[in-house]
């Protein structure tokens, strides 16, 4: 189990590999966002992204299950989101690309009204096989505390 003073500045977390499928890129956008570049091979090719292209969120949500897969998805209270300060998609992922991702902790620092939880600031990147980047996020996360607050540590 990971707690909050196991997730120091610095620290970095990296995921297993995933290849995204065209089946499971279709199945995704028709579900959950239809819109013709990520559903339609010939509507797309004229699109801003000149081909099918996977949707943002289902990005988002493989590195959301690579992530809860590696060393990190052992964090003792789960990993609870408390906000999205910035995400961003800067180039399509595309069926055949492998994604995997780093979680670098920036910041941790302890909850002056629940001393037994912390709040720790993040940044994930997700890239691909090219290892150029398919999505990144930068959001804070609650954590259980280990051991008892340090004078001065909370906030």
């Amino acid at each position: 189990m990971l707690f909050l003073e196991d997730l120091t500045p610095g620290r970095r977390f990296e995921t297993a590999g995933h290849t995204i499928t065209e089946e499971e890129l279709l199945a995704f956008a028709h579900q959950f966002d239809p819109q013709f570049f990520h559903t339609d091979h010939e509507a797309a090719k004229n699109s801003v992204f000149a081909g099918l292209a996977a949707s943002g969120w289902h990005t988002s949500s493989i590195s959301m299950r690579l992530v809860t897969q590696s060393e990190l998805g052992r964090v003792a209270n789960g990993l609870v989101g408390l906000d999205v300060s910035v995400m961003r998609w800067p180039r399509p992922t595309r069926a055949g690309d492998t994604l995997t991702v780093c979680v670098e902790v920036l910041e941790s620092r302890r909850s002056s009204s629940q001393p037994g939880f912390g709040i720790v600031t993040v940044r994930w990147t997700t890239t691909n096989q090219r290892q150029e980047i398919a999505m990144q996020m930068e959001n804070r996360i609650w954590v259980q505390a280990r051991g008892e607050p340090d004078p001065g540590d909370s906030v």
